[in-house]
């Protein structure tokens, strides 16, 4: 991965020209722009932008065809423990469902130009494959509830 020049945004808007020409001679051709009231902007030519939407559109598509036959299908499949080491602790059933999940979402994705969507899905299926690597864990989420109310689930 590349590493990300990081400027402060003031940077941009006080000393606009100098900002460009960081973003040109930057081995990423991008900027992160730091904000201090917001998430932090990432900068980058439209010609680069749109090239990264077509590639994830490229992607998405040849993922979701792929999986339409079973020889592409058993090769993406055999795939995903070096891409997501932690599916070894899914069941072969939630390996194959969260395969055709993640293909299916991506392809979603790369046709709305917006990848939000792509990381729950994994992160759900990580957080599956984590309960069943331990067996405390496992024991606490297969046990039935008590029927206790404790209120709404506050966000921090």
């Amino acid at each position: 991965m590349t590493a990300i020049t990081e400027v402060p945004f003031s940077r941009l808007v006080q000393q606009p020209k100098e900002t460009i020409a960081c973003l040109e001679q930057t081995k990423g051709r991008r900027l992160r722009l730091e904000r201090r009231d917001g998430h932090d902007l990432m900068l980058e030519s439209a010609d680069r932008a749109e090239a990264k939407d077509d590639a994830l559109r490229y992607t998405g598509s040849l993922f979701f065809h792929l999986m339409q036959n079973d020889d592409g299908a058993r090769a993406v499949l055999m795939a995903m423990p070096s891409v997501f080491p932690w599916v070894r602790f899914l069941t072969t059933h939630d390996v194959r469902a969260f395969l055709v999940e993640l293909v299916d979402t991506l392809h979603a994705c790369a046709h709305l130009g917006n990848v939000a969507a792509l990381v729950p899905v994994i992160e759900a299926w990580r957080a599956t494959a984590e309960i069943y690597s331990d067996p405390e864990l496992r024991k606490a989420a297969s046990e039935p509830l008590d029927g206790t109310d404790y209120g709404e689930v506050l966000d921090c």
